[in-house]
């Protein structure tokens, strides 16, 4: 059950103070949660790195630690700007079972429409919970290991942000880089490019560039962001497909039609379609083949071997379907694979 009160309020100076810790919200709705969800361990996926301009918690700083209690999104939707805020008004952020949802700005109203399934509504574990529990009573140990973490980890859900240009952005500066150099372009991109976020914000909260602001930013920009050629004209043509890409939300959580409709765009390869439908389309079958370190977290895990990615899929076979879901539930108890060799370095072309 939910309630919706949306106001009439214009867009405007009013809606930007400078120092107001409560407004009037353009839209509010209560969210009572069939199930207890994991604020975390469910929304973290969607923030990149604690920096993130678009995402901020607590009230808003982006030092110290964590409190998601209240979780503010800084939203580029179809119909405009919007700030989401996101506060448990009844359990821990761990299990929490009832929010209260405000936003404000021109798509406060579209993002309160689709907070549920931001939070994992409508993602259904029923399917994976009963195979593994068929698999389990037959003898299979991997199984009812995942069973195990997956009583650990009632709260985590798949979260669906139906935000698809954010997800491919952010995906496409993920390729072949370390996280630490994709999430300073994201962070520097963002702050330089986007806007303000509406409404009473987090200082610092700021709303990505729409699609045409993504394709006119200037090479030097790119350049000093760490961000090369490959990279800079694959998120153009990914922002030019931008109308295109949002409707293949209608396809559903994902899906071989919605991978090959991403893999069209020229620079767009599997990894980077997964990473982006795990995001905004929610989808739980999907993997990220390709990745650096997940064929070797997956293969330590089931085997205590490393593994390649064909070894990783024969591995998550028995799942297919699910194939996502059991991946988060690995990845939420931060295995690592012993890693040989040297490490990445982290390359600074900003000032060539």
């Amino acid at each position: 059950m939910c309630r919706v009160c949306l106001r009439g309020v214009t867009v405007g100076e009013a809606l930007y103070p400078e120092h107001v810790s409560e407004a009037t919200p353009d839209a509010e709705r209560e969210l009572a949660l069939p199930e207890p969800v994991d604020l975390r361990a469910t929304l973290a996926f969607l923030r990149r790195g604690r920096g993130d301009p678009t995402m901020l918690t607590g009230e808003g700083s982006t030092a110290g630690p964590s409190d998601w209690r209240q979780v503010w999104r800084a939203q580029r939707t179809p119909e405009g700007p919007a700030t989401l805020r996101l506060r448990v008004i009844e359990g821990p952020p761990t299990a929490a079972a009832r929010l209260h949802a405000a936003a404000w700005g021109p798509g406060a109203a579209w993002s309160l429409a689709r907070a549920g399934e931001l939070l994992g509504e409508g993602d259904d574990w029923s399917g994976l919970d009963a195979r593994l529990a068929a698999r389990a009573e037959i003898g299979d140990a991997a199984a009812a290991a995942l069973q195990r973490v997956r009583r650990r980890t009632r709260g985590l859900r798949l979260t669906r942000s139906h935000l698809v240009l954010e997800a491919a952005v952010a995906a496409v500066l993920e390729q072949k880089v370390t996280g630490v150099e994709a999430r300073r372009a994201w962070r520097q991109l963002v702050r330089q490019h986007g806007e303000r976020a509406p409404g009473p914000a987090p200082e610092g909260l700021t709303v990505m560039p729409d699609a045409e602001g993504w394709r006119s930013i200037p090479d030097h920009d790119w350049h000093r962001a760490g961000v090369g050629p490959q990279r800079m004209a694959t998120i153009r043509r990914v922002a030019a497909a931008a109308p295109a890409l949002q409707r293949t939300l209608a396809l559903g959580r994902g899906g071989p039609q919605a991978v090959a409709a991403f893999r069209s765009i020229p620079g767009v390869g599997l990894w980077t379609a997964a990473e982006v439908l795990q995001r905004s389309h929610g989808d739980p079958d999907t993997v990220s083949v390709g990745d650096a370190h997940l064929p070797h977290v997956i293969g330590t895990w089931f085997t205590g071997d490393r593994t390649d990615d064909d070894g990783m899929l024969a591995l998550l076979a028995p799942y297919a379907g699910d194939r996502h879901r059991v991946v988060r539930l690995i990845t939420s108890l931060g295995v690592e694979a012993p890693r040989f060799g040297a490490k990445a370095t982290i390359e600074d072309h900003r000032a060539r």
